[in-house]
């Protein structure tokens, strides 16, 4: 409590000293009067300086500035030095789309949860989203065998299939066109 009390005489004292200051300034001459109700009044002065705008140096401001979005990828004739492969020119006449990422990679994901839990989500689906369930869970069954349980989400358009498959569908998906 009394740490609080010498705290706030402390703040009282400094804007006592500041107040009594400015009236000692003001009191120097009329000029420094009118200086300061000038100051302190919303009309600008008129000897006050033009602010200049350079635009030279802005370009090694512009430098530090991260990007607002991320660029398109150069064209590739095929897959790239990585491994990344570019959607086809023309999107496939089917009745559902799946859009790339933001980073343009084909949106098929990985999850585990509940510990052990493996599943595989495909993500930014648009159109017939029951159309693409059915020929995933087709091509799965090639794949694998036997049928997979898959779930379908139209609110969040993704579609999650039981079990890690994330390179198998990105390359079934690439292979598609998308």
């Amino acid at each position: 409590m009394s740490g609080c009390f010498t705290l706030h005489t402390a703040v009282l004292r400094g804007a006592l000293r500041g107040a009594s200051s400015l009236q000692n300034r003001a009191r120097t001459g009329p000029a420094a009067a009118a200086g300061l109700r000038l100051a302190s009044s919303a009309a600008p002065r008129e000897g006050k300086a033009a602010i200049i705008e350079s635009t030279e140096e802005y370009k090694f401001v512009e430098r530090l500035i991260p990007a607002s979005r991320v660029p398109e990828p150069p064209k590739h004739a095929g897959p790239a030095p990585s491994g990344w492969i570019p959607p086809a020119e023309t999107p496939p006449a089917l009745p559902y789309m799946i859009r790339r990422s933001r980073m343009h990679n084909v949106p098929v994901y990985t999850d585990l949860t509940h510990g052990n839990r493996k599943m595989t989500l495909v993500r930014k689906v648009e159109g017939d989203i029951w159309a693409l369930e059915k020929d995933v869970r087709e091509y799965l069954k090639e794949v694998t065998g036997k049928e997979l349980p898959t779930q379908v989400n139209e609110v969040t358009m993704t579609l999650k299939v039981k079990g890690h498959f994330d390179q198998e569908l990105k390359d079934w998906l690439t292979s598609k066109g998308f």
